[in-house]
């Protein structure tokens, strides 16, 4: 966290054990622990200080737009893709953690007011902002200091303006790089904690992950299930690792969800569908073939811990779910299910 939002600190706390023998990152775990507290206490509460985050994450990036694009040198961008379209799917595969949240928007549907028209626009609109920022970004950082030069630097935005002589700049992106990562901390851990709730309702998972609070509302038992297991993996596995695993993960979600989506169209063609997809099989085949490429992309290490993780999802399911689901208990249970 730390070292993405351009702070120095000693390799042996930004890197854990399983990176180089160092301490455990504890800036890291105490971050994802305060924001598991703060989704305990409440989605309002949440979403109000989310909303402050995310608007110190626009205006920084804004202001970076804004300080840059002045210093901008079109010798930078030959060539422009120096390492070829492998290159382009390479990076893409790597990255594409920074690029996942949109669909957590979806685990809200069950509290927001009306979900029908509200969740497709959050999504979309969302989506589209943040597509414009990052190329934006992107060509500017690029623009501005040849590409080779970001090697050496796990903060490039605070680097490129120390380049060009703006330090007093690169501090106040700092901030907005941690105001960034907590954003997405927030919204991801929510939606994780309202997945399993969802199961769980379901019958797939045991009904402790549907308890709710009395005072607050919220699923707290399952909130504190996640937030704990999260930190622990962030203070003790390398970033890259976790990287790449939810990369992978968010991949092949998206290439059954369209599955889903094709095999449900057909099989059930007068299901209830609040949010339908367009141009059914076309969209979903294509997400199913660029979420593939995408997967191939990554090292064949992480295949292979997917491999495993995916395992032991199927192994739960084997031993417990597809025994308490509610689709087994009756017809009026599957009509309920499938709504």
């Amino acid at each position: 966290l730390a070292a993405g939002a351009g702070i120095t600190l000693p390799a042996a706390l930004v890197n854990p054990p399983g990176a180089s023998g160092g301490l455990v990152n504890i800036p890291a775990m105490v971050i994802i622990l305060l924001v598991t507290l703060l989704l305990i206490i409440g989605v309002r509460k949440s979403a109000r200080v989310n909303t402050v985050i995310v608007a110190i994450k626009l205006g920084v990036i804004l202001l970076f737009l804004y300080l840059a694009f002045g210093h901008i040198q079109p010798a930078n961008w030959v060539p422009f893709m120096p390492f070829g379209w492998s290159g382009v799917i390479t990076g893409a595969a790597i990255v594409f953690f920074a690029y996942i949240g949109f669909d957590a928007v979806s685990t809200a549907a069950e509290e927001v007011k009306n979900p029908k028209r509200d969740v497709p626009i959050g999504i979309l609109s969302s989506l589209a902002i943040a597509t414009v920022l990052y190329i934006a970004v992107s060509a500017v950082l690029t623009g501005i200091v040849p590409y080779s030069l970001f090697a050496g630097t796990s903060a490039p935005v605070a680097f490129a303006l120390e380049q060009i002589g703006i330090s007093w700049g690169s501090a106040l992106i700092s901030v907005g790089a941690i105001c960034g990562i907590t954003s997405v901390i927030i919204v991801l851990l929510y939606g994780q904690t309202r997945i399993f709730y969802a199961m769980s309702r379901d019958g797939l998972l045991p009904a402790l992950f549907r308890q709710i609070h009395p005072v607050y509302r919220t699923p707290v038992k399952v909130t504190i299930l996640v937030g704990t297991v999260t930190a622990i993996l962030a203070g003790f596995l390398p970033l890259t690792t976790i990287a790449e695993l939810v990369n992978i993960g968010t991949l092949a979600a998206f290439i059954i969800v369209s599955l889903g989506v094709i095999v449900l169209r057909y099989t059930e063609p007068s299901l209830p569908r609040p949010f339908r997809c367009p141009l059914v099989p076309l969209v979903p085949i294509l997400c199913i073939l660029s979420c593939g490429l995408l997967i191939l992309a990554l090292p064949l290490v992480t295949h292979l811990r997917f491999v495993l993780w995916l395992a032991v999802g199927l192994v739960i399911y084997i031993l417990y779910s597809r025994h308490h689901s509610r689709i087994n208990e009756d017809t009026s249970a599957v009509e309920c299910w499938k709504g």
